[in-house]
């Protein structure tokens, strides 16, 4: 092992968890200094944004996958909690680096800490150098022809398709010098992220393996079963068709550039279409574009009218659509789903957040907070932005007039029920012509599948046609408002 020598450096690991392709860290390892990594999870900076209990989970498994990686390579990982603001100035003095590496981060709340984090760090002659890290394009760089902003998602995709392509993903460095002086680290388990008492995290368990290799081990089996198929059963959520890699890139496990060129090359190599895949990692792009340019988006409704729409306050119908308790299976499917593994699919999560704003007319934060608790994959642009989506009040928004009736929406994207069956099990003895309107079925089917509705399954908690007609008369109040200003 390579002796340090000189003043250190230091690798502020952040949402970019992985050794590969880590511009950061490349840029670390280029100076010829000794490498201290240091991840400071600073729920205080992050306020009401720090990451929920799914995400917690997350966190931790993955920071022990990326201390494995990083022993076996001969470096420490040192982890400490509080202010980053305080802390990245003080491991700097302690250690006398001459210099940190970061990857950047895009959030409101991120992007205020780094600036007192960097102005501390210039006042004692220390330089702070940010790298892209969590994205294929940072959020300046795509411009309309006028320098602006975009606030449509297809010509920002057609700009981001005709733009320079993402650079090809670059192997770890070969050469990474461990510190002499290594400070006093915090140890995981201290900071308790893991649930107990009770542990529900069983099904995040069975369902995901967190770290660089895991996110190597999903893009693999995507390109191999799923891609070829992906334009035809995306919006399937009964069969495996999408990748799965969402929470490995919200935590930096894999780099966007890597699943990118890999669809590409899977592509070209068995004469596969990609477009339909590239587009939603443009998606997750306008989501980070609209959030650097629309800082309040994560709570305020981009379409100003929508503040003055009508919500209802209902504790009661929120639990109830929480706990996949609503009496509409796709719906329930989704929410339980959800609750198990820390993930759903997304065309029911358009479902769910639909059925949320417009059958309840429970606000569109609501479902974005607990989204925000129970997604392994919680991204606060990517969530925001599809929210606000949904609700019709964001950029690009699916007009709010478009209500999908949850019935129709199971089956056509679950025909044969089975995603309802492994979700609501107690449905699953329900001929497919009935499982996504058991309240249509006779008294015999519904006795020999063993289903009592309002007992065993509930009745739905609300009625489509009226729901709808209410959400639409709510509209109207407030376009009605808008015309009379």
């Amino acid at each position: 092992m390579e002796k340090a020598t000189g003043a250190p450096v230091i690798w502020w690991v952040r949402q970019d968890l992985r050794l590969g392709d880590n511009a950061a860290l490349a840029a670390a390892a280029a100076t010829g200094a000794p490498v201290l990594p240091v991840f400071v999870f600073d729920d205080a900076s992050a306020g009401a944004w720090a990451p929920g209990g799914a995400s917690r989970w997350w966190l931790h498994h993955s920071l022990v996958a990326l201390a494995d990686a990083l022993r076996s390579r001969g470096l420490p990982l040192v982890l400490r909690r509080g202010d980053s603001r305080q802390l990245i100035p003080a491991i700097v003095e302690e250690v006398g680096a001459q210099a940190v590496f970061a990857g950047r981060m895009y959030e409101p709340w991120a992007r205020e800490r780094d600036k007192a984090v960097a102005a501390a760090l210039a006042a004692r002659g220390v330089r702070i150098e940010g790298a892209r890290t969590a994205l294929l394009f940072e959020p300046w760089d795509i411009r309309t022809r006028t320098g602006g902003s975009y606030g449509v998602y297809t010509p920002f995709s057609r700009a981001c398709f005709n733009a320079a392509p993402p650079p090809q993903p670059k192997p770890a460095p070969a050469r990474l010098i461990p510190p002499n002086h290594v400070p006093a680290s915090d140890r995981l388990e201290a900071w308790r992220l893991l649930p107990s008492k009770p542990d529900w995290a069983g099904g995040l368990q069975t369902t995901w393996r967190p770290g660089e290799a895991g996110a190597a081990a999903r893009l693999e089996r995507f390109l191999r079963e799923a891609l070829p198929r992906y334009d035809t059963l995306r919006n399937r959520p009964d069969v495996p068709g999408t990748s799965g890699l969402s929470p490995y890139l919200h935590w930096g496990e894999i780099s966007p550039s890597e699943v990118w060129h890999s669809a590409l090359a899977a592509g070209a190599a068995h004469a596969v279409p990609t477009e339909s895949f590239l587009k939603e990692l443009i998606w997750r792009e306008f989501s980070y574009h609209l959030l650097w340019h629309r800082p309040e988006m994560p709570h305020v409704p981009l379409k100003p009218i929508f503040s003055r729409f009508p919500w209802r306050n209902d504790p009661v119908a929120l639990k109830a659509w929480q706990r996949g308790r609503t009496g509409y299976p796709i719906v329930d499917a989704g929410m339980r789903e959800l609750w198990h593994t820390g993930w759903m699919h997304n065309r029911v999560r358009m479902i769910t957040a639909s059925f949320l704003i417009k059958h309840l007319l429970i606000p569109w934060q609501e479902g974005e907070a607990w989204f925000w608790d129970t997604l392994v994959d919680a991204d606060l642009a990517a969530n925001s932005a599809s929210w606000q989506w949904v609700a019709g009040c964001g950029a690009d928004a699916a007009p709010y007039f478009r209500i999908f009736n949850p019935v129709l929406q199971g089956e056509k994207f679950d025909p044969q029920g089975a995603y309802v069956r492994r979700w609501v099990p107690e449905l699953a003895r329900l001929p497919a012509a009935l499982i996504h309107r058991p309240w249509e079925a006779s008294p015999l089917v519904l006795a020999e599948a063993g289903v009592v509705l309002g007992r065993t399954y509930p009745l739905p908690i609300v009625e489509h046609a009226e729901a709808r007609a209410r959400a639409l008369a709510a509209l109207e109040a407030i376009s009605a408002e808008k015309g009379a200003a």
